[in-house]
């Protein structure tokens, strides 16, 4: 253990000891949280199954070097960045990353395809979560999917999402903790339309065919994510937030919100406590809209702070999953899902370290004078010390050291995949 490092750990934990707050009790808690770290970070999105354009309102830009381009580059890939992230997490895959000894269609993925997936997640302690990839295909260009007017187009996306449930409850019997699948798709018109109604009659029906199996959710949890518009679906999207709140709240589907996927007025941080109280558990995918849904990588700014409070104040950790949704191929890949899986561990830390029940009772007690002033004095305390601590107890390079690992991979790695 670094001396320096423990003697900062050490003060730190004294200042916060004064105002009531265990840390204890706040480090251990945080070594318990699971973030589920997206894989197609590490691509571009591009997949193992199709040589597809990406398609339905996603963009990736940028072509520094060293993109996976197989199973095995990707797995060594995150194998680095885990390597720099303290604690036991997920990995979230898509459909397209299968792995297949021959061509097959979406609606044919099957378990046996993800078989290297789940080996090396035992080996890693990891646990795996899923979503049906319902774009990039031949079926999805013209931008619907499970909304689709031709019903035996509607029926390969239902049969693709049907196939994608069965993978999620694989995931979770060979792993031992239920993985998530997350249906998203991005079905809608790029000018304004006449019937806003029809489609989402077809999306609700989909829904239900695909639901009709029943499937243990101590295995898979299915959720449902919204999106308010997507380049090519300017003017409509189907699956609003209004249609999968109403479809989540009446089936008993958990509803997933992603942060860049609302007005740019909006926050999910402020829906948190309000689903909380109507839902049986949450499901996050955390990203950074600039302008627009533009999946930027986390950084340590207001709302993800926000986002972090509310569940650790109101207690929704327990019932919440975390997942992560950015793609930058303007960076290095693996820094990308280092800074980004670190800096939501860092805002849950500074909320596991705030003296919450005080700042409860002062608001209760009607002072607003002194929540506020509280508010912003614990923006200076020095939750750095604790975290540096945090990596140090889980064997992890603290500050800016994990970088240089990264960078000697760059060089020895992935400049050398051209």
């Amino acid at each position: 253990m670094n001396n320096n490092i423990e003697e900062q750990y050490q003060l730190a934990k004294k200042e916060y000891e004064s105002i009531g707050v265990n840390v204890e009790e706040a480090l251990k808690k945080l070594k318990e949280i699971k973030i589920s770290i997206h894989c197609w970070q590490g691509d571009d999105v591009k997949g193992f199954l199709f040589d597809q354009d990406l398609s339905g309102g996603i963009s990736v830009t940028g072509n520094h070097p060293g993109r996976a381009t197989n199973g095995e580059e990707l797995r060594r890939d995150l194998e680095m960045a885990l390597q720099q992230i303290p604690g036991e997490h997920k990995i979230n895959l898509h459909a397209i990353y299968a792995e297949t000894e021959k061509d097959i269609d979406l609606n044919e993925i099957a378990p046996e395809h993800f078989k290297k997936w789940v080996d090396w997640a035992k080996e890693n302690n990891l646990g795996l979560d899923f979503n049906p990839t319902c774009f990039s295909h031949e079926k999805s260009e013209d931008g619907f999917t499970l909304s689709h007017k031709d019903e035996t187009i509607r029926n390969f996306w239902i049969d693709h999402c049907k196939q994608s449930r069965k993978i999620g409850e694989y995931f979770g019997k060979e792993l031992g903790q239920p993985s998530v699948t997350n249906i998203w798709v991005p079905d809608g018109y790029k000018d304004t339309p006449v019937d806003r109604l029809t489609p989402r009659q077809r999306l609700k029906d989909s829904l239900d065919e695909i639901f009709s199996v029943e499937i243990d959710e101590a295995y898979n949890i299915d959720t449902l994510e919204s999106k308010l518009f997507g380049i090519g679906s300017e003017s409509y999207v189907v699956g609003s937030h209004e249609f999968y709140m109403g479809y989540g709240l009446s089936r008993n589907k958990r509803i997933l919100l992603d942060a860049g996927h609302y007005h740019p007025t909006e926050v999910i941080s402020n829906k948190l406590s309000a689903l909380s109280l109507f839902t049986s558990g949450l499901s996050l995918h955390v990203s950074r809209p600039v302008r627009w849904d533009s999946d930027h990588v986390v950084t340590l700014d207001d709302e993800l702070n926000e986002i972090a409070k509310e569940l650790v104040y109101n207690n929704l950790l327990e019932n919440t999953t975390i997942g992560l949704d950015f793609f930058d191929a303007s960076i290095n890949r693996i820094a990308a899902w280092i800074i980004g899986t670190r800096n939501m561990q860092k805002a849950l830390l500074k909320a596991l370290l705030d003296p919450v029940q005080q700042l409860k009772d002062v608001e209760e007690n009607d002072n607003y004078t002194k929540r506020l002033a509280l508010q912003e004095e614990l923006k200076m305390y020095p939750f750095g010390a604790v975290w540096n601590y945090f990596c140090m107890e889980n064997d992890v390079k603290p500050g800016m050291e994990w970088l240089k690992e990264i960078e000697k991979y760059e060089e020895s790695v992935l400049k050398e995949r051209g």
